[in-house]
């Protein structure tokens, strides 16, 4: 980028009668600390995927930000942790990428909160008596304490990500007969460990005998824990919301008049949680599996049609909340950019930078034998068209020396204690098994 001095187009005391209140502990849904131990736990051990080899900690790492540093992930059958795992070899290795990119898991617990994944596939309804929409539908667990649990349940579920091939484990196969079948096997692997048992029986009012120990109490424990672990408040932007005008420097007040202002960021990056919690289509260049549907006869992702089934939602995906942004890359549903600056760029000239688009933007670990199928959607001609035929967000005039100011505001908005975690990753858990 250039660094060449330039005049804000906006004041920050102008861009300071828009800003959005303090996030605060106020902002969060209450957690219990008996069950935050045991979701901290539950967190990092393998034992809730099928072949007891990943943890929901080995795509969700607090060493990147709680991603994985890829730009798809790499699940079932891959070794080793984040950026350095690998697809691993033989028989057991990966048959299909992770088709999206790994959500950050900072701020989930926020009262605000309306939707999990990118597609929002995860909400609250009132269509169902769970009160949830979700892909399980009707065979929901009752009892859970609210998104961020029921969440959880899901990664356990898909072949690719937890529970591993059918023929592998019990958990797999489960699934391939119907989702919910899952869920009581990795219950009664953790009820049978003494050391968990003992824990829920202390932690939970409606458990006297490890026998009355569910998925329920896994999922709202795991979610207790990343409530409690992953709150995000104590940015520089928030020391400056609370008052103290110098925990900004000068540029990045000038970003924050731009993000507010000309740059247009806030109409979508807005609130506390710098999201509008709404979803949009903005041409990033697709690539790798896709989460095709059964009758699609091509390979893409459409978003959130893929579970409104709604043609107005293709391609459209929700608002990332911008909290601790410069550790969570790379950037966009698909994890297209590597570069923090080259996900701005894509905002400010979404059709130019689709076309300018290449591979190297990736971090995508080769996989030879899936190399064919990595960008047939990105070549293919038709897909392109309709994919470009749906954007909302308008291009946006920026100097190099304003899109300098608007990373440095985007840098202001990273926690300061709170990024090393409060619990932070156990030396041991009750399974025995080794932890990410």
């Amino acid at each position: 980028m250039g660094t060449a001095s330039v005049a804000p187009t906006a004041s920050a005391e102008s861009a300071a009668s828009v800003l959005p209140p303090p996030l605060t502990a106020e902002s969060f849904h209450l957690v219990d600390p008996a069950r935050v131990r045991i979701g901290q736990l539950l967190f990092f051990d393998p034992i809730l995927s099928g072949n007891r080899n990943i943890s929901c900690a080995t795509c969700h790492n607090p060493d990147h930000g709680t991603t994985d540093g890829l730009s798809l992930g790499i699940g079932e059958g891959g070794m080793g942790v984040s950026i350095n795992r690998t697809p691993g070899t033989g028989a057991d290795r990966i048959k299909k990428r992770i088709p999206r990119n790994a959500p950050a898991l900072w701020n989930l617990g926020a009262i605000e909160v309306r939707q999990m994944f990118h597609d929002g596939r995860v909400t609250h309804s009132p269509d169902y008596d769970n009160d949830f929409a979700t892909p399980a539908q009707e065979w929901l667990p009752e009892g859970l304490s609210g998104l961020l649990a029921v969440q959880a349940l899901f990664p356990m579920t898909a072949q690719f990500e937890m529970a591993g091939d059918p023929a592998e484990n019990e958990v797999a196969g489960a699934a391939y007969s119907r989702i919910d079948e899952v869920w009581p096997i990795i219950a009664k692997r953790v009820r049978v460990i003494p050391a968990y048992s003992d824990l829920f029986i202390e932690a939970y009012d409606d458990v006297d005998d490890p026998l009355d120990i569910t998925i329920t109490h896994l999922a709202n424990a795991l979610a207790d824990f990343q409530n409690f672990e992953f709150q995000s408040y104590d940015s520089r932007f928030d020391s400056y919301l609370s008052g103290d005008l110098d925990a900004l420097n000068d540029a990045e007040k000038d970003g924050m008049a731009l993000f507010y202002g000309k740059a247009g960021c806030s109409g979508c990056h807005s609130g506390s949680l710098l999201t509008d919690h709404d979803f949009h289509a903005l041409m990033l260049p697709h690539f790798g599996p896709g989460r095709t549907r059964v009758w699609d006869t091509i390979v893409r992702d459409v978003g959130r049609m893929s579970f409104t089934d709604r043609l107005e939602d293709a391609y459209r995906f929700r608002t990332p909340s911008l909290r601790n942004v410069a550790l969570t890359g790379p950037y966009g549903h698909n994890g297209a950019y590597a570069s923090l600056e080259d996900m701005v760029r894509h905002h400010l000239n979404p059709r130019e930078s689709f076309e300018a688009w290449t591979p190297d933007n990736l971090i995508l670990p080769e996989v030879p034998w899936l190399s064919h199928v990595d960008f047939l959607s990105f070549e293919d001609r038709l897909e392109r068209a309709r994919l470009s035929a749906q954007l909302d967000i308008e291009p946006q005039a920026l100097s190099d020396g304003e899109i300098d100011q608007l990373l440095s505001f985007l840098g202001a908005l990273t926690g300061e204690a709170s990024t090393q975690g409060r619990l932070g990753r156990p030396s041991a858990v009750p399974s025995g098994l080794p932890i990410d």
